[in-house]
């Protein structure tokens, strides 16, 4: 039976990871600052640790008298959707920093070599000079530099990837990195300004049809877009990422480029309503964003493979009952 540690355990995709492993026979640890919100975790152990705290991630591995992982899944971040990383730079830096260089750190203490660690990095980290426009091609995993991400949640994101970089060829420690790509999904954050758009245009159309209301709220033009992959999709690509012996930053992300109008018209059919979008100011991002996965299929001979339409089905489904509720 392999061990697992999975930091972020509490939130969306680390809550879906710990189910994840533990389908495949994993003993798993779950480790995060916070409870999961939507019940139970599926982890054989769950420990509210904080890991900006050095002696709390010397505790994430230490507990019990288990500190020997096969590997440890880095998911652990201060983070939410436009709203929340474009208005808290410097409490998202501050943070992420200090949880990635405390876990890692402890990572190599107490498994290397025998340790496989994976970071959960982000499509944010790509430069901004390469999403100007809405048609934007895929983004290549080489295309992150020279480096100019929009805000401090994409510069912490990189400067991880260099600090896993180093680890792994100062010390040996077997890091793999990943670049998620708008991950979406049942048992998220879909309301209070972390959650993201897919999780609040399901929210908003839900209300709406809930109150007998006939417009919804859109950020911006709405012609802004980006691709968006499914949470079953996001937790496979991450553990075929961790079997496989691919060091370097890995997309992993659907390649489906859509419009965030476009977006919500799909929610509205889902919910059988049709609402005016009233275009409001508020954070947009980057004007145009979406995966390149040629490295992927190469790497892993696989992709991300959920249509966005049954995606956003079992999200709403989700997030409409939440509401009604």
């Amino acid at each position: 039976m392999k061990r697992a540690l999975v930091t972020g355990a509490g939130g969306f995709v680390g809550g879906h990871l710990a189910r994840y492993l533990k389908d495949r026979g994993y003993w798993v640890r779950g480790v995060d600052v916070k409870l999961p919100e939507w019940g139970k975790s599926a982890a054989d152990e769950f420990f509210e640790i904080d890991l900006r705290e050095s002696n709390g991630a010397w505790a994430a591995f230490a507990m019990r008298g288990t500190s020997r992982f096969d590997e440890v899944y880095a998911l652990a971040a201060d983070m939410g959707g436009m709203g929340f990383i474009s208005a808290h730079h410097a409490q998202i830096l501050h943070n992420n920093a200090l949880i990635n260089l405390n876990t890692l750190y402890q990572a190599k203490r107490f498994g290397m070599p025998h340790t496989r660690y994976l970071y959960t990095s982000s499509a944010c980290v790509y430069p901004e000079y390469r999403q100007l426009e809405t048609d934007v091609p895929g983004l290549k995993e080489s295309d992150a530099w020279p480096a100019a991400p929009q805000d401090a949640y994409g510069l912490e994101k990189l400067v991880t990837e260099e600090l896993c970089r180093h680890y792994r060829r100062d010390y040996g420690i077997e890091t793999r990195i990943a670049r998620l790509h708008n991950v979406y999904g049942p048992l998220g954050t879909y309301d209070g300004g972390r959650e993201k758009a897919p999780a609040a245009f399901c929210r908003k159309v839900a209300t709406a049809k809930r109150d007998g209301a006939t417009s919804m709220e859109l950020w911006g033009d709405g012609e802004q877009t980006r691709s968006f992959c499914y949470v079953d999709d996001c937790v496979e690509g991450l553990y075929r990422l961790m079997q496989s012996d691919y060091t370097e930053p890995l997309n992993i992300g659907s390649d489906r480029l859509i419009s965030m109008n476009d977006l919500a018209r799909i929610v509205m059919r889902i919910a059988g309503v049709d609402l005016n979008i009233i275009h409001v100011s508020g954070p947009e991002g980057v004007r145009g964003r979406n995966s390149d996965n040629t490295l992927i299929r190469e790497v892993l001979g696989w992709e991300p493979s959920t249509p966005l339409e049954v995606g956003l089905r079992e999200t709403y489904a989700w997030i409409e009952q939440q509401v009604n509720a």
